[in-house]
């Protein structure tokens, strides 16, 4: 993966990531306020040894004494012996081992100064056991441990130089630490599950995907309209609205293709169902038919057949009747609009959709209609579920497959690609439905301005000028 790959999937998932985040610290601050504060007080020991004669020399040794005898000093002070005259002197309810658990002495290398650190839950009671075991731990060296035999006083002295006082604040827990460290936790969570579920998730969810998937280029990019079933055909409905003006922008990319071919007819087709391919069908043969160019719109769904409805048009007689020899094709196209927009239904519903659509009947009838208009598209049933549509595009110039954002996945897409490939129909080219309207997986479409109303212009002269050259063929 690429950083842009993760730069997407960090825009993609940010509110997750962002409420992992703010519940991570408000955990720790949470877990902080259920903890018993902790309280430290500290304090400092300077040992030194005596010495009878003032000489440099002595008084070298005596330093050097003291700080070999200060790490042993160290493993004295939480010793039985100390803390047993500590706790007779505060009364306290616990034994040297368990008070010793709150005691910590340590004495950096090369130095006479020992640091007492005692733990606690009360403040006060920190403070006097620090002083308590500073001088009891002087007195159990200087006049027990270190004490000559007989009368002589000790040579060794424990004197406090930094007494204990009582704290102001716990020492622990630590809310600011403990509410970045809950921060970070959260955070790293947010963005591990964010590239899990990236991972995971096989869905294609913008044109980076469909890059990923297949070679085949994007022809354009529909955005999502949660009112798409009440106006289906929203070019018609509200040609102003951004999400007609796509169709548009498909519509020109779609003059592009194939142009050196003799004939542009197109199936179109899905891998799966509920991706949106009937009313792409229809909108885009609707904004073809602005530019005055004549569209035959035929719907090759005979399983599901959907165009009828959508259209507003008879489907009771159609495609079937002519591909059995009913009725002429003639007879069954039906003008929708005042435009040059035709269509033809499905029909009634066949036993045997694959044959009929396979047939002889079914190759004269695109060929027919090829002939008859600049623009031939075929809505077709989805190629992984039945193989309808790659039957009808051996007839026709190729596929624009459809492709559904946060529905269609990437195998999917791609086994329909690969099946097309094997029975050699060419894939024109891929368009993106459903996608975000905002966000990452957004498709950026221009808003209706006067430089598409320029474009409509061209389109139409464009489409005005390839009917009369039809027309003049005949």
């Amino acid at each position: 993966m690429e950083l842009r790959d993760y730069l997407r999937i960090l825009h993609r998932n940010w509110i997750l990531i962002l409420a992992l985040t703010i519940l991570g610290g408000a955990g720790a601050y949470g877990y902080s306020l259920l903890q018993t504060p902790t309280y430290e007080a500290n304090t400092q020991l300077y040992v030194s040894v005596r010495s009878d004669s003032s000489g440099v020399s002595e008084l070298a040794q005596g330093t050097n004494f003291a700080r070999q005898a200060v790490v042993s000093f160290v493993d004295v002070v939480d010793s039985a012996l100390v803390l047993d005259r500590v706790i007779d002197d505060l009364n306290l309810d616990v034994t040297a081992q368990q008070l010793a658990q709150s005691i910590e002495a340590s004495s950096a290398t090369n130095s006479v100064i020992i640091s007492i650190r005692v733990s606690d839950g009360n403040a006060e009671t920190a403070a006097a056991i620090a002083n308590s075991v500073g001088s009891n731990f002087a007195d159990v060296v200087v006049n027990r441990l270190e004490k000559p035999d007989g009368d002589t006083a000790s040579l060794v002295r424990v004197e406090t130089i930094a007494p204990a006082l009582v704290p102001t604040s716990p020492s622990s827990p630590h809310i600011p630490i403990n509410i970045g460290l809950g921060i970070l936790l959260g955070l790293a969570l947010g963005i591990g599950v964010a590239v899990l579920r990236s991972i995971l998730d096989t869905r294609i969810h913008s044109l980076h995907d469909i890059e990923a998937a297949t070679e085949a280029p994007v022809l354009g990019g529909i955005a999502l309209d949660p009112d798409a079933k009440k106006r289906p055909l929203i070019v018609h409905a509200d040609p102003r609205n951004p999400r007609a003006e796509s169709f548009r922008s498909l519509r020109t990319n779609l003059q592009f293709v194939d142009v050196d071919g003799s004939s542009r007819s197109f199936v179109v087709s899905s891998a799966g169902p509920g991706e949106g391919k009937s009313t792409t069908t229809a909108n885009l043969a609707i904004a073809l038919a602005e530019t005055g160019a004549r569209v035959a719109l035929v719907d090759g769904d005979l399983r599901l057949p959907r165009v009828a409805d959508y259209m507003g048009v008879e489907g009771g007689v159609g495609l079937t009747d002519v591909l059995i020899g009913r009725a002429e094709l003639v007879d069954v196209l039906q003008q929708w609009g005042t435009g040059k927009l035709f269509v033809l239904p499905s029909g009634r519903t066949p036993p045997n959709p694959s044959e009929l659509l396979g047939s002889q009947a079914m190759q004269r009838t695109l060929e027919a209609l090829a002939e008859a208009f600049d623009y031939v598209l075929v809505d077709a049933p989805p190629l992984l579920l039945v193989t309808d549509a790659a039957v009808i595009s051996r007839f026709t110039s190729g596929v624009l497959m459809v492709a559904a954002s946060g529905t269609t996945k990437k195998p999917q897409l791609t086994a329909a690609v690969e099946k097309l490939g094997a029975i050699g129909s060419r894939l024109f080219g891929v368009i993106v439905t459903m996608l975000p309207a905002k966000g990452p997986d957004s498709y950026g479409y221009g808003a209706y301005s006067y430089s598409a109303a320029q474009d409509e212009v061209k389109s139409s002269a464009s489409g005005d000028r390839r009917s009369r050259r039809r027309e003049d063929s005949r």
